[in-house]
């Protein structure tokens, strides 16, 4: 495998990097993975005339979305060369005006991947390093300063992963966590190494844990704290695994499997509880043991398919919780108001993504007392969300979706990138272009 790097900015001063501050974005949903934006100063309501363009860069194919620190906008993308194979790259982008300031690239070859659009996981940023996956297995970790790789992991080659014994092969779509020393990684490979967790300075080993019999799929692995202790919660497309971080000893395990190997929503704690839902089977409650790590179904939905649903089936979105209520978008685009202590709906409302059609989607982020939605018609919406129902306060288009829809009927092109929001920007890209928009109420005074 041949890797290139290309420099756009020879002699940047390294000393222009900052440490990650509580306003940037350095990882899919958030710092913590929280999908909280907890900014202030913000706009209230969009202009009519749409957010203020900082800038934007041109860039190829991608599903993944950005991540933003240190000065920096870390993005992925692929473009084909031949059939299906290509080229995928990492750049970074200067935060304030968008200039490319270096360039990381691959081969990779999209071969029996489901929807071949690029990367699928969002980088990782920690200190001066980021961390990359590609679609194909190609894991790098960079220097954030000069894309200068310090190590890399090739899973097919160095884990004897085989993309084609999987039912649905999704490629890899799982950002890579850091933990304290660790970087944890779903890998699918074997010996026993659906995941694995590696020394994040040196790329070495430190333990691997479970068995890659079933599918992959492309859950975002988390860790959470119940039952005095930390646990990563590793979502299998057959059951939720619960691990010691540290070692990666098994805490408890779960059954829960989900058809499609769709483990795309991530797992949401909520106090003593962990909420799941995926597009075929539903949702599920676990409630988490409080004195030692263990987990006992709360409740369940009893529904398995996409369209006569009972609860929440999550399609890619992460649900928020609120208050004791759960708010998701269904399978058809429905965004539901569920009760978490029993999964009940509440209501229901089609306005924020307006067409009812399969894999209707959109991404929730928490700012104050407010949810941002950007939906897959590449719209932003702020609004609130209570039991008594779905209030929009404003809306504006965001970006020009591009990536092909699937079965969709109305929409010829849908944007499924989950948005980053740092330093009162807006960051998101499609198939052509990534952007800044600002939020700052004060440009616009």
């Amino acid at each position: 495998m041949r890797f290139t790097l290309v420099l756009a900015c020879v002699g940047f001063i390294v000393s222009q990097l900052s440490t990650t501050s509580a306003d940037d974005w350095p990882e899919f949903r958030g710092k913590g993975r929280l999908g909280v934006w907890n900014e202030t100063g913000l706009l209230e309501t969009f202009p009519s005339t749409g957010l203020k363009i900082r800038w934007r860069t041109p860039v190829k194919a991608g599903y993944a979305g950005p991540a933003i620190a240190n000065g920096r906008v870390f993005v992925t993308d692929w473009e084909p060369t031949q059939g299906m194979r290509g080229i995928e790259r990492a750049m970074a982008l200067d935060e304030k005006t968008g200039r490319i300031l270096w360039v990381q690239q691959w081969e990779a070859n999209y071969a029996g991947i489901q929807w071949e659009v690029g990367p699928g996981a969002t980088p990782t940023v920690d200190g001066d390093r980021v961390y990359v996956l590609g679609r194909t297995g190609v894991l790098s970790a960079l220097r954030v300063d000069s894309g200068e790789i310090l190590w890399r992991k090739n899973y097919s080659d160095d884990y004897g992963v085989d993309r084609m014994k999987w039912g649905f092969d999704w490629g890899f779509a799982s950002a890579p966590l850091v933990d304290e020393e660790r970087l944890i990684s779903l890998v699918g490979g074997s010996p026993n190494a659906r995941v694995v967790a590696f020394n994040k300075m040196t790329g070495e080993e430190i333990w691997r844990a479970l068995t890659s019999d079933e599918d992959l799929g492309v859950a975002q692995p988390i860790i959470i704290e119940a039952g005095g202790a930390r646990q990563l919660i590793i979502w299998n497309p057959e059951e939720i695994a619960a691990l010691d971080p540290t070692t990666g000893n098994l805490f408890w395990r779960q059954p829960y499997a989900v058809g499609g190997a769709m483990t795309v929503a991530v797992p949401v704690q909520i106090g003593s509880q962990l909420f799941f839902s995926t597009f075929y089977d539903g949702p599920m409650m676990l409630t988490l043991n409080q004195d030692r790590p263990g987990a006992s179904v709360a409740w369940k939905g009893t529904s398995n398919s996409e369209i006569q649903t009972d609860g929440l089936h999550a399609v890619l979105a992460t649900p928020i919780v609120d208050g004791g209520y759960i708010y998701g978008i269904c399978s058809y685009g429905q965004l539901r108001c569920l009760n978490a202590n029993t999964g009940e709906r509440i209501w229901e409302t089609q306005d924020a993504t307006i067409e009812r059609r399969r894999w209707v989607s959109g991404f929730m982020v928490r700012n104050g007392n407010r949810v941002l939605i950007s939906n897959d018609r590449g719209e932003l919406i702020i609004s609130k969300l209570s039991p008594s129902g779905y209030d929009e306060i404003s809306r504006t288009q965001l970006i020009m979706p591009t990536s092909p829809p699937g079965n969709r009927r109305e929409l010829r092109n849908v944007s499924w990138v989950h948005p980053g929001y740092a330093n009162k920007h807006v960051y998101t890209r499609n198939d052509k272009e990534i952007i800044a928009l600002s939020m700052d109420a004060a440009d616009y005074n």
